[in-house]
C-alpha cells in the first residue's frame, strides 16, 4: 500500500497540470469584513492560447463564494453579484477591493490573520484551478505603490 499512494499521486499529476496549464494566480490573499463574511482578491493572468471564463469559486469556509463587483448608485458605492469573468489569452483580470472580487458568504470561522483559505476556481474550458491564499485583516498598499 505504501508503494501504490505514491505511484498514484504521480498519476495524477498530468491531469492537475492540464486543468491549470497556462493560468498563473498572483497577489492573493482574504480578508474578513465581519465574522460571517469576507472577501478573496488575486490577479488571474492567462498565458495560454485558449480563452479562459471565471465563472465561480467553492471553498469550503464558506456557505456561498460568490462573484462580486461594486458599484456606484445614486453616490453609495454597492456589492453586486457579477456574471462569469472573460480571461482572453495572454490577458489578466484583477480581482481587487473596490472592484470585482469573491465575496464569502456564511464563514464557517472568521477570516483570522495568518490564516489560509483553500479556494477551487472555475476557469471554464481552462479548468479548475485549486489556489491557497493567505488571510491578511490589514488593508494592504495598492498595486504600484
Amino acid at each position: 500500500m505504501t508503494t501504490l499512494l505514491p505511484a498514484l499521486i504521480v498519476c495524477m499529476l498530468p491531469l492537475t497540470a492540464m486543468a491549470q496549464e497556462g493560468v498563473r494566480i498572483t497577489d492573493g490573499h482574504a480578508r474578513g469584513a465581519n465574522p460571517k463574511s469576507g472577501a478573496a482578491y488575486m490577479v488571474i493572468r492567462n498565458d495560454g492560447d485558449r480563452a479562459c471564463t471565471l465563472s465561480g469559486v467553492e471553498t469550503d469556509a464558506a456557505a456561498r463564494a460568490e462573484l462580486h463587483t461594486s458599484r456606484e448608485e445614486n453616490g453609495l458605492m454597492r456589492m453586486v453579484r457579477t456574471g462569469p469573468v472573460p480571461i482572453p489569452p495572454g490577458a489578466s483580470h484583477e480581482l481587487a477591493p473596490g472592484r470585482d472580487h469573491v465575496m464569502l458568504m456564511g464563514l464557517k470561522t472568521p477570516l483570522r490573520d495568518g490564516a489560509e483559505l483553500a479556494l477551487t476556481l472555475d476557469l471554464g474550458a481552462c479548468g479548475r484551478l485549486d489556489v491557497t491564499v493567505p488571510v491578511v485583516n490589514t488593508r494592504l498598499p495598492a498595486r504600484g505603490d
